[in-house]
């Protein structure tokens, strides 16, 4: 894999991080004394986080207003990323080895500003990023390639020189339909995609350990 600059999505790719967005919302029905109902998982992953607050809150009969459950998500998200995240193994030997040869790197990533930098600075791999650029930021999700245009420009960079790391189908997807080079790295929150994310994806990253044995620079 050759390249002179990068940009990585953070939760899944760069940080290990996705287990704790999977049971957010079951932990905070646990923690007010409900038992979440057995269909809990499918009904809330395609929602929004206030959508969730609204499912929880109903059908669990809990004794919170919507506002509140949604603060009890926020707060569980800040702690976690600001005291407990940690970088994926052999992360930062991977990302000390693209500082060493000159690579360019930038964050392309769905959390609030805020939140990413807490997160990065407590893994402790902010020092390796120029920049950061949000959703929010961008105005559109990942089903938009904005977001990595917007990295690209800021890199000054050509898309042929530049890899992108997602973990997630429809991003990847995304970023292959807009013309960049896109490394898959694999998290067990996207274990039932893994094989389209293989046919679609220039290479494959199973773990950031192995690039020093089966993929060196």
């Amino acid at each position: 894999m050759r390249l002179q600059s990068a940009i990585f999505d953070m939760d899944g790719t760069l940080l290990d991080s996705m287990q704790m967005w999977r049971n957010l919302y079951r932990d905070v029905v646990v923690d007010l004394g409900k038992e979440p109902q057995p269909d809990f998982v499918e009904r809330v992953k395609p929602l929004t986080l206030r959508e969730a607050a609204v499912y929880c809150k109903e059908a669990h009969d809990l004794p919170l207003t919507v506002e509140e459950v949604i603060a009890r998500f926020e707060q569980r998200v800040d702690t976690f990323y600001r005291t407990e995240v940690q970088a994926k193994p052999g992360l930062k030997e991977f990302l000390a080895l693209l500082k060493m040869e000159g690579v360019w790197m930038y964050v392309a990533t769905a959390t609030d500003r805020p939140l990413a930098e807490a997160a990065l600075r407590h893994a402790g791999i902010s020092d390796y990023f120029r920049g950061m650029v949000t959703v929010a930021e961008a105005g559109a999700g990942k089903e938009s390639p904005e977001i990595f245009e917007r990295a690209l420009r800021r890199l000054r960079s050509h898309k042929r020189d530049t890899v992108v790391f997602e973990d997630a189908l429809h991003a990847i997807r995304t970023a292959k339909n807009a013309g960049f080079r896109v490394a898959a790295v694999y998290d067990p929150s996207a274990e039932d995609d893994q094989e389209e994310i293989r046919a679609l994806a220039d290479y494959y990253i199973r773990s950031f350990e192995e690039m020093f044995d089966e993929n060196p620079l």
